[in-house]
């Protein structure tokens, strides 16, 4: 018999599978082993091929009996069509690192027993005498016994809910530790059935900060597990959803199972490894549902019961990978659904304005309007302009009223929150003399000072330099430091608060520990003020927090990115809605802006995303962006200038012939230094999505995004 195979590693440009012999019966989705080249590596069986007319190698070993579930093969295959990439690395996104690794073959013996159904007798027309050896080999190997879970590394231990009450047993109920009955009020039980009524297909579920809809993610959850289906809840970072997996985990103990970046290689590929075998529904066994957490990795873990996919905060741009094969997993969630035909659901406060746009459009749109706990109460909002000094007497960071509202909370053991999106001390270090600059020699970007090591590092490629003592160009001493950042917040706030326990929370703070961490100590109140970026403006609850400060609301509005007023409305949205969520009978927010006046600060006051949607998509509209055009992004790397010239402008005149498509002039780069060289970059744009994909088809050997949630 023949196979078609996808290997897992690239073998040439354009390449997608390879034909192989081998006398088992193959399924699609079967994980093996296959020669390439002189290296042995893993592949994915697609299908059976009834004969070919050329000569073909036979596949090494079949590593699992069981194979992965369709709809995963299915998603390699969408996926590189697509995106435009690579079917072998996309291949790859569906197995744990290091499967196929000596280390991990040793770990497991062969898993095909004498007497498994897979085993055929030698078929002289299709198996060769090294295949006949590899069968043998395969048939003398002993199965061995699928390995429960381990407690210490996958799943949790049962937790008692505080919240959830336990649903009745019934004749019929599944044989589960825990059944929960999930309480929602009005409000939730109309967008639940508005959510489930059809059963299947992608709905965006847009909710305003504290209006529950964790509650509806654990209804829909416990509802799947009763059918005996399980669930995939995908979160953007599991240090910044901590609170989240905690109800998860509280509410159904040791059927969650968490997945991330943090667990080690062999960690990871054994969790995955024990999905696999749990969740197969081979010799007609019940199939075990599980609830699978994780970033968006998680979406490819092998359950083959799956019954339900939530995204929460599915306007995250970090359910997009960056590095290739570059996907959107909310476009992936979505075709997975279809193929499973079950419910995908997309919740947020802030909805990404395509998303929304097409969720309103498709009538997939459920809205959460109002908070649910009706002790919740409207913070009072000031607003305080930046360009006027006099708000800033006795500081120069922090505005008289916001500390003022520190001081009270301190008097009153309330918390506050202080929001900047920036880390380290200053963001640009310059010579006063002769405007000499500290730039990264990789980059050739302005190098961050942290005043807490007192070091220069590039946030791009992570480059340290000692912070000069007198200017390297022109020898004179002035050397000054321009802007700031969330550590030099905490040395001005440690300063002026001194009896404070003050805490910073952002990619730097690895001395003091993550959010995750500490997230009890923050929810006790016992640390007065928070400072942070973005990891303290998403899913936290805290009982203790009565303000919040904004010290420069505007920030990223002048980021020249098509998604730059969004993502500042997103932002400051979401960490207004850290307070008045019903645990005190005070809130406010001092929000610190240079333009007061301007629509996406204004709409971020009051959380009025349909007056910013509205205002948002009429700016695309007029500027030709997307959901009103499919956006792509060709970028070109050499490492001379004239070189990567040439390319992109080789590329420019070929595109531009194309009357489908609208092509930009060929432009630098946001980060136009990096290591690798000069990096230049076009924007194509067309009405039509097949006609960019057929355009840029000649390109895919270069790094090129299709539907990117940022051009920077």
């Amino acid at each position: 018999m023949f196979f078609e195979v996808i290997p897992t590693e690239v073998f040439r440009t354009g390449a997608g599978t390879l034909t192989y012999s081998s006398n088992l019966k193959l399924q699609p989705g079967h994980l093996v082993l296959i020669p390439l080249g002189r290296r042995i590596i893993t592949g994915i069986v697609l299908r059976r091929v009834k004969s070919v007319d050329f000569p073909t190698k036979p596949i090494k070993k079949l590593l699992l009996t069981t194979p992965i579930p369709p709809h995963l093969v299915k998603s390699a295959l969408w996926l590189a069509d697509f995106y435009l990439t690579s079917l072998p690395q996309t291949a790859n996104l569906m197995l744990p690192a290091g499967l196929a690794a000596k280390t991990a073959l040793k770990s497991f013996p062969d898993l095909v027993p004498a007497n498994s159904p897979l085993y055929m007798p030698n078929d002289p027309k299709t198996t060769s005498s090294t295949s006949r050896k590899t069968t043998k080999t395969l048939t003398e190997s002993a199965s061995s016994p699928s390995r429960p879970f381990s407690s210490k590394t996958a799943i949790k231990q049962p937790l008692k809910s505080k919240n959830a009450q336990i649903a009745p047993q019934g004749p019929n109920t599944p044989n589960l530790l825990k059944l929960p009955l999930i309480p929602l009020n009005f409000a939730q039980k109309n967008a639940l059935q508005a959510l489930q009524e059809p059963s299947q297909g992608t709905k965006l579920l847009r909710g305003v900060t504290g209006s529950g809809k964790t509650n509806i993610y654990l209804k829909m959850t416990a509802d799947a597990l009763k059918a005996q289906k399980s669930t995939i809840l995908l979160v953007p970072e599991i240090a910044l959803t901590s609170q989240l997996i905690r109800i998860f985990t509280e509410t159904f103990g040791d059927r969650v199972v968490l997945i991330h970046s943090q667990q080690a290689m062999a960690e990871r590929r054994r969790i995955w490894l024990d999905i696999l075998q749990q969740t197969s529904t081979a010799n007609n066994a019940e199939p075990e549902p599980l609830i699978i957490i994780g970033p968006r990795s998680a979406l490819l873990t092998p359950v083959s019961n799956l019954g339900l996919i939530l995204i929460d905060e599915a306007h995250e741009s970090a359910y997009y990978q960056e590095n290739a094969p570059r996907y959107s997993a909310i476009r992936l969630a979505s075709f997975m659904a279809n193929q499973c035909k079950i419910l995908c659901i997309n919740g947020t406060a802030t909805p990404n304005i395509v998303d929304f746009h097409l969720a309103k459009s498709h009538h997939a749109l459920v809205e959460l309007s109002t908070k649910a706990k009706t002790t919740a109460i409207e913070p009072e909002i000031s607003v305080v302009d930046l360009c006027n000094r006099d708000n800033f007497r006795q500081n120069r960071y922090f505005s008289d009223q916001l500390l003022t509202k520190i001081k009270n909370n301190l008097q009153a053991n309330h918390q506050t929150l202080i929001f900047h999106n920036r880390r380290g001390s200053a963001p640009m270090t310059i010579c006063e003399d002769c405007s000499w600059q500290a730039l990264c020699p990789n980059c050739y970007i302005p190098m961050n000072l942290h005043s807490d090591t007192y070091q220069l590092t590039c946030h791009l490629c992570g480059h340290e330099a000692k912070v000069p003592s007198s200017c390297p160009n022109c020898h004179h001493t002035s050397i000054m430091h321009k802007g700031f950042g969330t550590k030099l917040l905490e040395t001005e706030l440690t300063t002026l608060f001194p009896k404070a326990k003050i805490a910073r929370f952002d990619g730097d703070n690895k001395k003091t520990g993550s959010l995750a961490e500490l997230y009890q100590t923050v929810k006790s109140g016992e640390i007065n003020i928070l400072i942070g970026t973005q990891t303290l403006a998403r899913g936290l609850d805290l009982p203790h927090l009565a303000t919040v400060g904004v010290v420069q609301a505007d920030a990223g509005l002048s980021l020249p990115d098509f998604a730059a007023e969004e993502r500042c409305f997103e932002l400051l949205t979401q960490v207004i809605g850290r307070v008045g969520r019903g645990h005190l009978d005070t809130a406010s927010v001092i929000i610190q802006t240079y333009q007061p006046n301007h629509p996406v600060i204004q709409t971020a006051l009051t959380a009025d995303f349909p007056k910013f949607a509205t205002y948002e998509l009429r700016q695309r509209r007029t500027g030709n962006l997307p959901p009103f055009t499919y956006l792509a992004r060709l970028t070109i790397t050499y490492k001379t200038e004239k070189t990567v010239f040439a390319k992109i402008q080789q590329a420019y005149n070929i595109l531009t012939k194309d009357p489908k498509l609208q092509v930009s002039p060929p432009m630098p780069a946001f980060h136009e230094r990096v290591s690798r060289g000069f990096t230049w970059q076009l924007i194509i744009k067309s009405t039509s999505r097949a006609a960019l994909r057929q355009a840029l088809q000649p390109f895919a050997k270069y790094h090129l995004e299709l539907d990117p949630p940022s051009v920077l």
